[in-house]
C-alpha cells in the first residue's frame, strides 16, 4: 500500500498557515477544525509543520499563554515528508523512528496532503480486516478432500 492509496480514501482537505500568522490564531483554527497539525506554507512551499506538540511547548515557554508568538517561532522547520509513492511500511518506520505523528505529502514540490499516525493505523487495521475476511471466505469454501468436509475435523 502506498501513501496515494490513503490520500485517495482520506480526501484532499488541507489546512495550512503562514509563518507570520499568530500562534493564537493557529491554535484557534486547530481547535475549531479538530485537527492536530497545520502545514506551514510560504510562497507556495512547505516550510514547516505546526502540531499540537509545538503549540503546547510554546505556550509553556511563554508562561501558559501565546502572547505575540508567531507560527514561525513555534513550528518545526524540518518536518519529515513523504511522497505519493512512499510505501506504508516506510511511512510507519519513519514515524516510529522520529516520533512523528504527521507527515506532509509532497509531489513535485506541491503539497498533496498530510498523513497522520491515525491514518496509518486505520489503513493497517482495514487491510488486516480485509485479509481476515478473505481468509475466512477461503476456508469456508475449502474444497472437499476424499469425501471429508471441514466439519469432519476437530
Amino acid at each position: 500500500m502506498k501513501v496515494s492509496d490513503i490520500l485517495r480514501l482520506k480526501g484532499n482537505v488541507l489546512y495550512t498557515i503562514t509563518p507570520e500568522d499568530s500562534l493564537a490564531d493557529a491554535a484557534q483554527l486547530m481547535a475549531e477544525r479538530d485537527i492536530g497539525s497545520l502545514v506551514v506554507m510560504s510562497h507556495g512551499r512547505v516550510v514547516g509543520i505546526l502540531t499540537f506538540r509545538e503549540v503546547i511547548q510554546a505556550a509553556v515557554k511563554n508562561g501558559g499563554s501565546f502572547g505575540s508568538t508567531t507560527v514561525y517561532r513555534a513550528m518545526d522547520p524540518g518536518p519529515l515528508i513523504c511522497t505519493m509513492e512512499t510505501d506504508m511500511d516506510e511511512v510507519r518506520r519513519m514515524m516510529l523512528d522520529r516520533h512523528a505523528r504527521y507527515l506532509p505529502v509532497i509531489d513535485n514540490r506541491q503539497l498533496m496532503g498530510v498523513i497522520s499516525f491515525y491514518d496509518v493505523a486505520k489503513a493497517v487495521v482495514d487491510s488486516q480486516n480485509f485479509e481476515n475476511r478473505m481468509l475466512k471466505a477461503y476456508i469456508r469454501d475449502w474444497p472437499e478432500e476424499n469425501g471429508k468436509t471441514d466439519t469432519d475435523f476437530p
